[in-house]
């Protein structure tokens, strides 16, 4: 995949991440991101908190892109933690995923996008 074409995550900051996709740099706080897209990850929606922590919900949208590989950013400093459940839903539909401090996270993501794979994940960008 030409590198102009993929989905990457360009930039960190404490409170802001940059996603480049088509050419367009959007910024979040939080962000669901997947090959062709990234939208925000707003934890409201699902009532999200760092504990239990990433719910099945938060990755509906992401898994309804057609990733075969889920990368869950729990922080930089992996704060945020990954219900029980989640795991499950990813294991019974038979995606690959990691668990990872953001840093390692998007770089791991970036690898996997560069390479023309389906991935996708949450991607949290404070503690």
């Amino acid at each position: 995949m030409d590198e102009q074409d993929a989905t990457l995550i360009t930039n960190l900051a404490w409170g802001q991440m940059e996603v480049t996709a088509g050419g367009q740099v959007s910024r979040f706080k939080d962000c669901k991101v997947w090959t062709g897209g990234a939208t925000a990850w707003n934890w409201n929606e699902t009532g999200t908190q760092h504990e239990p922590g990433i719910q099945p919900a938060d990755l509906e949208e992401v898994l309804e892109k057609g990733v075969e590989i889920v990368i869950l950013a729990r922080g930089v400093f992996s704060r945020l933690g990954v219900c029980p459940e989640t795991e499950k839903l990813l294991r019974d539909r038979g995606v690959e995923y990691h668990m990872l401090d953001t840093k390692e996270a998007i770089t791991l993501y970036n690898e996997l996008a560069r390479q023309g794979r389906r991935v996708g994940g949450v991607f949290h960008s404070t503690c």
